[in-house]
């Protein structure tokens, strides 16, 4: 059964950055980090939930990827960036990404954001994360998410 086309279009940026990952659609929705995780059958910290945000001044997209069992601490993710941050609307987030909230992809955004990455995920030895619809899903190292994205490894997780 062929991929849906936000679906597809992540398999073929996969294929294209010369990635060896296939995209699975599951039957359930993957949309919540508890959901990916009994559909993949892993962990929830093993989820790489795709937050997005916006930055204050500049308006720019921030996606963070966080693990699924951590809430991102914005002010952390504001340091590092050197501007606040507010969670971005939905609206903006299919704009700046061209994915709608619960399928955003780590790759392929319509415009380029600043991207950080839970260094709690760094530690895990697989991790899975969203590509393309609240059903679609890629397995991955974090090596290969870390290459993909280009982001900046950092503590993201609330205290």
């Amino acid at each position: 059964m062929p991929l849906k086309p936000s679906a597809q279009r992540v398999q073929d940026l996969l294929a294209e950055g010369g990635f060896d990952l296939t995209v699975v659609e599951m039957p359930d929705s993957t949309r919540t980090s508890a959901d990916a995780a009994a559909a993949c059958g892993c962990t929830v910290a093993q989820i790489g939930k795709s937050l997005v945000f916006q930055a204050k001044q500049s308006g720019r997209p921030v996606l963070v990827v966080a693990s699924g069992v951590n809430r991102v601490d914005e002010k952390k993710i504001a340091a590092a960036l050197g501007e606040k941050i507010g969670r971005a609307d939905p609206e903006f987030v299919r704009a700046s990404t061209g994915f709608a909230i619960g399928g955003v992809a780590p790759i392929g955004h319509a415009v380029q954001p600043a991207v950080y990455l839970d260094a709690d995920l760094m530690a895990l030895e697989r991790i899975w994360c969203a590509a393309g619809t609240p059903n679609a899903v890629f397995e991955l190292t974090p090596a290969d998410l870390q290459a993909m994205t280009g982001g900046t490894v950092l503590d993201v997780r609330k205290d």
